[in-house]
């Protein structure tokens, strides 16, 4: 699996989940360089609208390119049609600018996940541009153990807070397990109510729950 950070190609946790009212998106905060930690609070999960987050991992120059791009995009959708980018336009873009650089691909995996007006929408891509939808998703080295949590614990129907909760739950058991993950976690929520990420206390108190 590809890293979230700089350069390796493995480690890091990130998990999209389609709720009734929403969607939860979560990410390990740690970097690494090959066998090194370069970084313990890097950002892995970026706005790239009111209504729309994104996840990266692997290359971060790479992934980056593709934040600012759908970035750019989402805005001028919204000036042009006054109205939000849809959730599948924005992973078909994505899709779309890893395919054409097939030839020297841009080494990273993305979840896309948001609200429009058909409802809430995660999205998986790798390297070459492949796109699913999926209602629930984890990339990186620590998917293994925190599909062990969302395979276990996710229901169709289920409320944000209650994803929330089974998200802290498989990011943390991944960061325990996985070598590559870790030293702390950023959860994000994207509902009717727009974008809004937890706080530290939010966070320990759902660790603490």
């Amino acid at each position: 699996m590809y890293n979230g950070s700089v350069g390796a190609l493995k480690g890091t946790t990130t998990i999209g989940v389609v709720c009734k009212d929403g969607v939860v998106i979560a990410t390990d905060t740690r970097v690494t360089m090959g066998n090194i930690v370069a970084h313990k609070r890097g950002k892995k999960v970026y706005k790239i609208a009111d209504h729309l987050a994104m996840t990266i991992a692997g290359v971060v120059a790479d992934a980056q390119t593709v934040v600012d791009i759908l970035k750019a995009n989402a805005m001028l959708y919204r000036l042009d049609k006054d109205r939000a980018f849809p959730v599948k336009a924005s992973a078909r873009l994505a899709s779309n600018i890893l395919f054409s650089s097939r030839t020297y691909p841009l080494l990273m995996q993305a979840i896309i996940g948001g609200v429009d007006e058909d409802g809430p929408h995660v999205f998986a891509l790798d390297p070459l541009g492949s796109v699913t939808e999926e209602t629930y998703v984890s990339t990186g080295s620590g998917s293994p153990v925190a599909y062990g949590v969302l395979e276990a614990e996710y229901k169709e129907g289920m409320k944000v807070q209650e994803g929330i909760a089974m998200v802290v739950r498989a990011v943390n058991s991944a960061m325990k397990r996985d070598i590559g993950s870790g030293d702390s976690f950023d959860i994000v929520t994207v509902t009717k109510n727009g974008y809004q990420e937890l706080s530290e206390e939010e966070k320990r108190r759902f660790l603490e729950a």
